[in-house]
Parts: C-alpha cells; structure tokens; sequence
C-alpha cells in the first residue's frame, strides 16, 4: 500500500506536467476515464418483494473531469457511489476506477478513489487530527508523507484540530469528512452532497479547495441537490431517474435543450398596452413600465427583435435576458422519464 500510494502521487504530479507541456506519450499511459461502468445492474431482494435500484448502467468519467451525477431522492446515485466504494455488491456488469476492476483488483481500485458520504460517519471521541492520522495509517500512509495540517487548513479546521469531533458542527463534520477522503491522495474524489448543512462561507472554501484539487488533475464526481453549485462548477453532467442514466453530455450541450429565452424591457413612462409590433414574440406586461418577449434562440434572430423595438418608439432604459438553467432541464427531463415509464407500464 505505501509503495502503490507513492506511485500515485507521482503518477498525478507527472499527469499536471505533462497536460501542460504536451507530453502526448506520457498522457496516452493514462487511463481515459477515471470511472468506467458498463451494464451496472443492482437488485435488491427482501420481504416485500425486489427493488431495481440500478438497471444496466453504463456511464464513463473523464480523467481529469469535474462531473456532476444528479438525480431525485431514490434515482440510484447512492447505490452507484456504494458500489464503487466497496460497501454494496453489484447484481451484475463491470466497474472500474482509474482502470483497475472493483472485484478483480479490489486493492488498487480502492486506493483510486476517495468517498466523502452523505452520512456524517465520525468516531465522535477522536479529534480530527487523530481521524486523519488513523485514516492515513489505514491507507499505508508514511508518516513523513502525511499531510494532515495542510488538508484541515486547506478545509478551515486547523482550530479545532485536537477537539472532539462531537464537538463540531454539522459544516465542519462534513470537511472533516473531505479532509479524510483526500488523507491517500486519491486521484478520483467522489462527494456525495457535501455542502448539505454547510454555511455559504465555509461552502466558499470548501469549493476553492476542491476546485484546486481538480486543476492538479483529481477528477471530481458530485452529487448534489444544489443544481446552481453543480452548473456553476461542473464540466460534463449525467443525469439518473429510478436506475437509468437518461442524459449524460457536456454541461453546455445540456443548457442547450432549453430552446427558450425572455427579454425583459424596462422603459421610461407606464404603458397601458403592449406595441403590436411586438405581438409576435408574445409580449406582455410584467409591471407598467416592464415588457417581457419570450422567443427561441433556434429560430429567431436577436437582431430582428431589436429592429423591433427600435421601431415601437419605446424609450428603453433597462434591457435584460432570462433563460432556462440546469435546474429546467432537470426537472424537464425527469418529468418526461417519468411520464415515458409511466406509458410503457400502461
């Protein structure tokens, strides 16, 4: 383990060397993807009767990507990260971290992948750095490679390194619970609803730490509920609806399905009505000196609403646009999954 932990450390400091000199033939040694699933299957089976939490799943994570992995309570993301980690066995189809099989190279698979999960799973009697030293020794870590201090300052907890953990708060569990992932320098980092419970400030950090984590080359899986943390942070975004992955694209080829926008106009004086040179985008009062357009950017140039406006006579003092975000596509592609399944069991 000490010796396989080495290598991974060199192994990501020659992956950030060699993206950026374009070392090609170091580059094509790597792994193309961090995590590489195929036909993932997991049924559970008890007294009232089988549950499929995941129904042949495959799914493939760039190295080096930041990815999110969204879905609604119960879609099987949870089952997804157990399995990877070790703590539940799959039913059926294959699964590699950083190309090592979980079942057939159990050993280096695991020590590929650091788990920060939902549950606050701490010994409430160590301090923090004690959890950390015991997570390293578990990892093989030498002591004189342990960066314990580095990663609880990195996470806002160097001042409650030697208190109880049952004395944090429920923010600073959950980065105690990051800081333990990262104590083997994995190079996938898997977190599960980390911010759940943590303060805007302390979310702020958190986010900076993993966002450096991600430029040194760690690829970072996320799930999340907060769908504007994972728009704002995230490069590529599959979505999964009761076991099934029913997208997964780049972030901005996802945005890209919502084929609607709003122009809102702020005006001088009130209006009474709206200028029927701008009936053909729907054009509607939202205050008395507020107009709002709705059109699709596939088929209406921008220029010709403009035209429009400029031959209104409208004296415009504001002009802004709103437009659909992850949080649209979302629960448009989960509602048409749903109404879809609904229809094949009919």
């Amino acid at each position: 383990l000490r010796i396989f932990n080495q290598h991974f450390r060199m192994v990501l400091a020659q992956t950030s060397h060699a993206e950026k000199s374009g070392d090609h033939a170091f580059m094509t040694a790597m792994p193309d993807y961090a995590i590489e699933v195929e036909g993932l299957t997991k049924l559970y089976k008890g007294a009232n009767g089988e549950k499929l939490a995941l129904d042949n799943v495959s799914l493939k994570i760039p190295r080096g990507s930041f990815f999110a992995l969204l879905g609604p309570n119960g879609a099987g993301k949870s089952t997804f990260i157990n399995i990877l980690a070790g703590l539940v066995t799959k039913t059926s189809g294959t699964a590699k971290i950083w190309g090592y099989d979980i079942e057939t190279q159990m050993r280096p698979a695991r020590c590929s992948i650091g788990i920060v999960p939902q549950e606050l799973n701490l010994d409430a009697f160590f301090s923090p750095r004690q959890a950390m030293e015991l997570q390293a020794g578990l990892y093989g870590v030498p002591k004189s490679e342990r960066r314990t201090d580095e990663i609880l300052a990195a996470l806002g907890l160097s001042d409650k390194a030697d208190s109880y953990s049952r004395s944090l708060s429920g923010g600073m569990r959950r980065r105690l619970l990051v800081a333990k992932a990262m104590v083997h320098n994995p190079p996938v980092l898997v977190l599960d609803e980390p911010t759940a419970g943590v303060d805007i400030e302390l979310r702020q950090q958190l986010w900076a730490y993993v966002k450096e984590l991600n430029k040194a080359g760690v690829t970072i899986v996320l799930t999340t509920h907060y769908l504007e943390e994972a728009e704002e942070l995230c490069d590529e975004i599959a979505i999964i609806n009761k076991g099934n992955v029913i997208a997964h694209e780049d972030k901005r080829s996802l945005l890209r399905r919502i084929d609607h926008k709003t122009l809102v106009l702020t005006v001088k004086n009130d209006l009474n009505a709206v200028p029927d040179v701008l009936a053909p985008w729907g054009a509607e009062l939202k205050a008395p000196n507020q107009i709002a357009l709705n059109y699709r950017p596939s088929n209406t140039q921008m220029a010709e609403i403009l035209n429009a406006i400029q031959g209104s006579g409208l004296a415009i003092t504001d002009l802004s646009t709103e437009e659909g975000d992850l949080e649209d596509i979302f629960l448009m592609l989960t509602r048409d999954n749903d109404k879809a399944r609904a229809g094949k069991a009919a």
